[in-house]
């Protein structure tokens, strides 16, 4: 029986159905009153209560929103912690005048563990994807990644991918400060590359032990290089 392509990331998993492809009506937008008509949608951190609802948020731009009211998924299986998060919200004020978000869909983001190279324990594999972006977050406390995977149905139940960051080296430079060259691992597994599908990371800035990070990612076009300064 054919199956849809389940993604393993080796260093973290990814759950692409807490994605949502959100669709929205024109009468909606050209009036000002659905409820996507102020849709926006950042990384976040997200704190997590003892009852395991998400109690507040922290945006890549460092602002702290309280939410309108309680949200939770079935990702969610920790408590008193932070998640990292993808979110589509609408910026609202409640009934006291206080700007807060209302979620409208929260997805959680991986943070891959960096592994060394003399640490990985399969042959090093940069099959490509199709780069979209990487970025450093305005707080600086993460780099954001953005590219899709080439998927497809199979009846293979060993297709799969895999995916890791992986650290190549750490040199020091002329001026006496330090790089950490990094390599996205992608494996496509045998599995079909029929359709793309849209993928997320964050690394922790705090966990690139150099005052400077190469990321270096195969795409359809060839390697592609983005150069980071870590804020210590």
């Amino acid at each position: 029986m054919n199956k849809f392509l389940r993604l393993l990331l080796f260093s973290f998993l990814l759950p692409l159905s807490s994605f949502l492809v959100i669709s929205c009506t024109q009468d909606g937008y050209d009036k000002g009153e659905g409820q996507y008509s102020y849709l926006r949608g950042d990384f976040v951190e997200a704190l997590i209560g003892a009852d395991k609802n998400i109690v507040s948020l922290m945006t890549d731009e460092g602002e702290t929103l309280p939410l309108l009211q309680p949200y939770t998924a079935k990702w969610i299986t920790r408590s008193d912690t932070v998640y990292r998060c993808m979110l589509y919200y609408n910026k609202v004020r409640d009934s006291k005048g206080q700007t807060v978000a209302e979620p409208i869909s929260v997805g959680e983001v991986p943070c891959p563990v960096i592994v060394p190279l003399s640490e990985l324990e399969v042959e090093m594999k940069t099959d490509p994807v199709k780069f979209e972006s990487a970025w450093m977050s305005k707080t600086g406390k993460y780099i954001n990644l953005s590219f899709a995977l080439k998927t497809g149905t199979t009846e293979d139940d060993e297709a799969i991918h895999s995916l890791r960051v992986v650290q190549d080296t750490i040199m020091t430079n002329p001026d006496g400060t330090s790089t950490s060259y990094l390599r996205l691992y992608h494996d496509q597994g045998g599995v079909p590359d029929y359709y793309s599908t849209q993928v997320y990371a964050s690394l922790i800035t705090s966990e690139i032990l150099a005052d400077s990070a190469c990321i270096s990612i195969n795409t359809y076009k060839g390697f592609v290089t983005k150069a980071f300064l870590i804020n210590k």
